[in-house]
């Protein structure tokens, strides 16, 4: 009442609060440029083109065969060779790039000497080099007359021609994934955490095991995997140290190649068909461990 007669006499109108509008649970517009629409259609029509028509190729021609001679195809004994040797080399080869390369990828970018940016450069060699030109320089250095192979064969160490040959070339093309792949989450990883460990009372293993370790894992799973995708397809650069033998040093794309050679084609799109679903199940696998360790990750902190 006396506030009611306090405004009457003021003459003032009595303050209302402010009405703000309540967020609408819509769709929130996150584009950044404008054209979105334009550039989503040239995205997929660009990959459309490039990925999915071949690779559904691949798919398409080998039902044709049936069931049972696509299985004598996949499953011959000069196949299951080259599965052996090709997954085999391969894997060995992406855990070999798994350990060197993190030593790399933390001497390149937790210290300073001269020479650093050569030896930057020399990492990127693989990428850079044919894998033609790699196998012949491979050859050259570990064949029983090379360079290094004539002090490693009388010690009783095969290099070329054996399925050591087939690891060293591997290795070789595999490393600059693993080191570009570090590289950059040791470059932005923060001091501040391995001072605090040190400022707790850790040691330098137990900062390395528990906070340094545990950070760099999903980095080290995408440059195995990148190694790994890349070993099992590699054809120039093994056909030249590997001998090319017959149910011992023949990768899975070469037999691939003989086939093709011999106008067995859909022999060789039922290995390659194999060897796809190998690739995209490994990325899979990859991919799956990448979240889950992040998860982790994310719950530590």
């Amino acid at each position: 009442m006396t506030q009611k007669t306090t405004q009457e006499n003021t003459g003032d109108t009595p303050i209302t609060p402010p009405r703000f509008k309540k967020p609408q649970r819509g769709r929130v517009n996150r584009r950044v440029i404008p054209g979105f629409g334009l550039t989503m259609g040239f995205t997929l029509t660009y990959l459309t083109l490039l990925v999915l028509i071949p690779i559904s190729a691949v798919f398409i021609r080998t039902p044709g065969m049936g069931w049972e001679e696509f299985w004598k195809a996949v499953t011959g004994p000069q196949v299951i060779s080259a599965y052996k040797v090709t997954f085999g080399t391969s894997a060995l080869a992406a855990l070999t790039n798994a350990f060197f390369g993190f030593i790399v990828a933390w001497v390149l970018t937790r210290y300073q000497f001269p020479g650093k940016k050569v030896v930057d450069a020399l990492v990127d060699l693989p990428f850079a080099l044919p894998t033609a030109v790699a196998g012949i320089a491979l050859t050259a250095l570990y064949a029983p007359n090379g360079w290094l192979g004539q002090f490693l064969y009388p010690l009783g160490l095969e290099t070329a021609y054996s399925t050591t040959g087939i690891f060293i070339a591997l290795t070789f093309i595999g490393l600059p994934f693993v080191v570009r792949t570090l590289q950059p989450v040791l470059e932005d990883f923060d001091h501040e955490v391995e001072e605090a460990g040190a400022t707790l009372g850790a040691g330098r293993l137990r900062i390395f095991f528990t906070i340094i370790l545990p950070a760099l894992i999903p980095a080290m799973l995408t440059g195995f995997s990148l190694a790994f995708a890349r070993a099992i397809g590699e054809y120039g650069s093994v056909i030249f140290i590997s001998g090319n033998r017959p149910m011992k040093t023949e990768i899975v794309p070469l037999v691939i190649v003989k086939y093709l050679e011999n106008y067995e084609y859909p022999k060789a799109t039922a290995v390659a068909c194999v060897m796809l679903v190998a690739s995209l199940v490994l990325l899979l696998v990859v991919n799956i461990l990448q979240r889950w360790t992040e998860s982790i990750g994310q719950a530590r902190h």
